[in-house]
């Protein structure tokens, strides 16, 4: 259908390209609308010009969020070029205002839209001078590049090409902390050598869990579903625990307490970090999506893979 409205959206776009740089008259422009539904209507130029920027920005997304290779590049250099040639001529419509050559303005913009998508400046600079063969642009694709990387950080601190590893938590940076962690996997500091306990039990058979396990801290679960539902620590129970006439008389549901925090299995290690400095535990219950236990992760245990990935990043 978008084929159909705007044939030019077809390919990488490099005869539009082409076309609109090297175009002298509003004659030669005009044929960009050839074969589509805008033929005919040379006046409405800058109307099919601006619908094409938005046709495709949704045709670029929709192709390679479904698993097609639409590209970045192409389509970034497509769009920065009728945007300044719109702009530019648009402006000169007006006879009020200076005259703005539609092909430096349309080069710019291609330096613009690129620095700003993948977040390279001297990219879209040195690449846009490279292509006129000349570096009397130099200074204005410095400026229009500089502006447009500074506005879109404010907005977005990662490039297209990071956005999803960002999001993931994935992203290696030059910020030594955060590229540890990221390096760091979940599964890799998990401890499973926890006594569980269920709420059901006595304090008779909650003493017997003490004597077979070296841990100060216990996991409390549902028998049946395994979803944790509290932890029984070892210090809270002291006072008690050597009164053999109270073994009956109290159960775990009595005595469990409910962990400061959960840590899901999906966290990155940032995160669970950042639950450590919030909460000040040294131990933190680890479960699924659906709140079934499966280990603890303890301070001690983070701060030595810390430093033994540290120092294997280090050497490298």
């Amino acid at each position: 259908v978008l084929f159909f409205l705007s044939p030019p959206l077809y390919g990488e776009g490099y005869d539009t390209i082409e076309l609109l740089l090297n175009g002298t008259s509003t004659a030669e422009w005009d044929t960009v609308m050839n074969n589509s539904m805008f033929y005919g209507y040379g006046n409405l130029l800058l109307v099919y010009l601006m619908l094409i920027i938005l046709l495709k920005v949704f045709a670029s997304s929709a192709t390679n969020g479904g698993g097609g290779c639409g590209g970045i590049f192409a389509p970034s250099l497509y769009l920065g070029c009728i945007a300044g040639f719109v702009f530019s001529h648009f402006s000169n419509d007006f006879t009020f205002s200076a005259y703005l050559p539609e092909k430096n303005f349309a080069l710019m913009g291609m330096a613009g839209v690129m620095s700003g998508v993948m977040h390279a400046p001297l990219t879209g600079v040195f690449l846009i001078a490279e292509l006129t063969g000349g570096y009397d642009l130099f200074l204005p694709l410095m400026i229009v590049s500089v502006s447009s990387y500074l506005t879109i950080i404010a907005f977005e601190p990662h490039s297209i090409y990071s956005m999803r590893l960002a999001k993931k938590g994935q992203l290696i940076t030059h910020h030594k902390d955060k590229a540890v962690l990221t390096l760091m996997k979940m599964e890799n500091v998990v401890e499973k050598d926890f006594v569980v306990v269920h709420p059901e039990m006595d304090l008779g058979e909650l003493v017997k869990a003490i004597a077979a396990s070296h841990r100060n801290v216990f996991p409390v679960t549902d028998k049946k579903t395994g979803e944790l539902l509290g932890i029984v620590l070892l210090d809270d129970i002291r006072n008690i625990m050597f009164r053999q006439e109270l073994y009956h008389r109290f159960t775990v549901n009595k005595l469990m307490t409910s962990a400061p925090a959960k840590i899901f299995d999906t966290d990155g290690m940032e995160q669970v970090m950042q639950t450590f400095d919030d909460t000040k535990a040294w131990n933190l219950p680890v479960v699924d999506e659906e709140g079934r236990y499966e280990g603890f992760v303890s301070k001690s245990k983070i701060f030595n893979s810390y430093r033994q990935v540290l120092v294997h990043f280090s050497e490298d």
